[in-house]
């Protein structure tokens, strides 16, 4: 960890700062350059990287770079193992009032913007898992097919449809689930648990592209240099250690359940490329709607040559050195 500490007699609030944005904007990169600068802890926000195993497809930082600056909340699952946003509030929180103790300031990146929502509002007291219930929501899924089962959750509850992407099974049917037994999917019912009842300062910061074009061809370089590195021959080896884990959450994560439906002979290899990549642009566009519909995100663009300066110079005056 960076030795530095705030000085906690002048600074008593210490913040909590967010680092949000699409994906391929360079979040983590900033934030291991911000961690060089200023007495900050990292924590991923990520429901891909808490899973063992799962590196290349998540852009995980390296091992060595990780043992230089430690995230807290990467490879704490094995990919069989569910791993919710209310186990990630805990977690997270738990490591937040940690780094607060010893006089350092949490700093909270990522993608996974749900995550980030129930880390500051908190998350609705849902009813429980209803096992026969979602027995009999599958089996409609097999009959009408998962597209047809996600079109009746948009009729139902359009709010919540659209925090929910079409191929998200689980949550398509975690929501239905909770609308038929309480008329609705928590969306009006009141949150409990997050930041933002509490007392603690959250500076929540979001990282762009403003140029459109330039995302999509970093996603594209991206995902040819994980190619590189050897996605498809790390998604084959989860695929033999754990031959279940196909519709498991860990597996949700964009570009695994391509790379599985290949690996399988269910697509060719030109289609898992197309699929991938149209996957990452749809998943940047959600991540980019979400951000703009949540109030409070201090946004800053990642093709301005000098951002590095601009959010430092906003975290001098927010009191974070």
């Amino acid at each position: 960890m960076n030795p530095k500490n705030v000085n906690v007699a002048a600074a008593p609030n210490l913040p909590v700062i967010f680092l949000a944005g699409t994906t391929a904007c360079g979040k983590t990169d900033l934030a291991l350059r911000l961690a060089r600068e200023f007495p900050f802890d990292l924590v991923s926000v990520d429901s891909g990287q808490v899973y063992r195993g799962m590196d290349i497809g998540t852009a995980k930082p390296a091992p060595a770079v990780l043992e230089k600056t430690p995230h807290g909340l990467i490879d704490i699952r094995d990919v069989e193992e569910p791993y919710s946003a209310a186990d990630f509030r805990t977690d997270a929180q738990r490591l937040i009032s940690d780094s607060r103790r010893r006089g350092r300031i949490p700093l909270c990146v990522g993608g996974t913007l749900f995550y980030f929502s129930a880390l500051f509002y908190g998350l609705s007291d849902l009813p429980p898992a209803d096992a026969l219930l979602r027995a009999t929501l599958e089996e409609e899924a097999r009959a009408v097919g998962w597209p047809g089962l996600y079109e009746r959750l948009h009729r139902l509850a359009p709010d919540a449809a659209r925090h929910i992407a079409p191929e998200d099974r689980q949550r398509i049917l975690r929501a239905l689930e909770i609308h038929m037994h309480s008329g609705s999917v928590g969306e009006e019912t009141a949150r409990i648990g997050g930041l933002a009842g509490s007392n603690v300062r959250v500076l929540k910061l979001c990282l762009f592209l403003s140029n459109r074009a330039v995302l999509h061809e970093r996603i594209s370089q991206r995902f040819k240099s994980m190619l590189g590195q050897g996605f498809l021959e790390e998604v084959e080896g989860l695929k033999s250690a754990f031959p279940k884990a196909r519709q498991t959450p860990a597996m949700r994560s964009v570009g695994y359940q391509q790379a599985w439906r290949f690996l399988q002979g269910e697509t060719s290899r030109r289609q898992f490329e197309e699929d991938v990549q149209t996957a990452t642009r749809r998943l940047a566009k959600r991540q980019l709607t979400w951000l703009r519909n949540e109030p409070g995100w201090i946004w800053f663009d990642a093709l301005n040559p000098r951002v590095f300066e601009g959010i430092s110079r906003f975290l001098d005056a927010a009191g974070c050195r």
